[in-house]
């Protein structure tokens, strides 16, 4: 199977995991892959591009010829956390898990990936968002070894820390700290969490309407979950002139129709909005951690 890893899976993997751990993985996949079509007796039709940020997916044909979906990725992003997530939903809500095809290889469902929430207009996205992240939210498999949001995010605050001496930074990073320190003191629930839910992680399928793909599954409390879609098409609200209010509409909105309380989901969101845009700053994506940070100071 002859191909080129994907660009944004190349860039996204060096930003997030270092480029020597990004590089020698890399070297590796068109092995891994060869492998893990062998072992599931699999035929490639094509790689997905532009593709996932921290695996390779690639269309292919079962050996009773029905389609079927491919993803590899390195063991650095835990491919076994996402395959004992998705089986514990066992396709409620999320894609089906078929097959193993090796260490870090998933044969998945086939959906439409061309097809996600982003294509429709955004009340009907956001509806069809809260009836499918809601199917996600269930007791977690006992003895699986997922993170806490409150482990997880320990490790992000630390990175966020050297922003509290930066001006431009410093009052909205202390701000995103000190939320997520009255957030974790306090959590009212434990539940299974996709954990990146958006709406390009929501795609069209044959079984069921949308169906939730790239968990990157904890536990904790559903606001979490919730808080990187409340920011989903930034872009727009930022060139709005009312992105403010609709930011704040947003997050009440999301948060009655899910019955979550309102502030929660505020901190969360506000917390997960600088986090993403310091860490955008440190990669030198300086245009994305403007928008980021620009939608944090609204809430």
């Amino acid at each position: 199977m002859g191909f080129e890893p994907p660009q944004r899976l190349v860039r996204t993997l060096g930003e997030t995991y270092g480029d020597a751990a990004a590089a020698e993985w890399l070297g590796k996949l068109p092995e891994l892959a060869d492998e893990a079509l062998d072992r599931a007796s699999l035929d490639a039709e094509r790689v997905m591009a532009p593709g996932g940020r921290s695996s390779l997916v690639a269309l292919v044909r079962r050996p009773d010829g029905s389609p079927a979906a491919l993803k590899i990725a390195p063991p650095f992003t835990r491919p076994d956390l996402e395959r004992d997530a998705l089986a514990h939903w066992n396709g409620w809500g999320a894609v089906q898990l078929l097959d193993e095809a090796g260490t870090g290889a998933l044969v998945l469902e086939r959906l439409h990936p061309e097809v996600s929430l982003r294509s429709l207009p955004e009340a009907k996205a956001l509806l069809e968002a809260a009836g499918t992240v809601r199917k996600l939210w269930v007791e977690p498999p006992a003895e699986r070894g997922f993170q806490t949001v409150t482990e997880r995010t320990a490790h992000q605050a630390e990175a966020m820390r050297p922003y509290l001496s930066d001006a431009p930074t410093a009052a909205l990073t202390a701000a995103a700290l000190t939320a997520r320190e009255e957030l974790v003191a306090a959590s009212p629930e434990s539940l299974l969490l996709h954990g990146n839910f958006r709406q390009g992680k929501v795609l069209a399928g044959d079984r069921a309407p949308w169906l939730a793909v790239g968990p990157e599954p904890l536990v904790g409390e559903r606001a979490y979950d919730l808080a990187r879609l409340v920011r989903d098409r930034v872009e727009d609200l930022v060139a709005a002139s009312s992105g403010a209010s609709a930011a704040r509409r947003r997050v009440n909105k999301l948060a009655d129709s899910l019955d979550l309380d309102r502030e929660r989901l505020r901190g969360w969101t506000l917390f997960r909005a600088v986090e993403s845009g310091t860490r955008a700053l440190t990669a030198g994506r300086r245009q994305d951690a403007e928008l980021l940070l620009e939608f944090a100071s609204w809430l």
